[in-house]
């Protein structure tokens, strides 16, 4: 039960860079896996990308080559760095954990602690 707040979203052209912060606390967050899912109103969550404590990173097929995650866990703050953005990518991103290592799948299900959300908006 990791208190976890986003920022950095905003509004960007197709083709530009974004990164996305993540805050938590805890004493065990170094721990625990870290995640970014991405939210569009009428569909099913998306498991953008996911981090466990040793570093080990999974992605979704969709942002494969154009995002990358990664965590200090020296300041307790997990990013997602986004290039070459499309219009596709338009949703609110929320950051998650989950106590204990990333499973391979990134599934809603399986994080307990939820941010509010960051608004990405990728138009021309």
């Amino acid at each position: 039960q990791v208190p976890l707040v986003e920022s950095g979203g905003g509004s960007v052209q197709p083709g530009g860079s974004l990164r996305l912060s993540c805050r938590a606390s805890g004493l065990a967050w170094s721990r625990d896996c870290m995640a970014w899912f991405r939210r569009i109103p009428g569909q099913d969550d998306e498991g953008v990308a996911s981090i466990d404590s040793d570093g080990r990173a999974t992605y979704a097929d969709s942002v494969k080559g154009r995002f990358t995650i990664s965590r200090d866990n020296a300041t307790n703050t997990l990013y997602l760095h986004m290039n070459s953005l499309k219009p596709e990518d338009t949703a609110m991103y929320y950051c998650a954990s989950h106590i204990g290592y990333c499973y391979s799948d990134i599934r809603a299900p399986h994080f307990s602690d939820w941010g509010q959300g960051t608004q990405v908006t990728v138009s021309e």
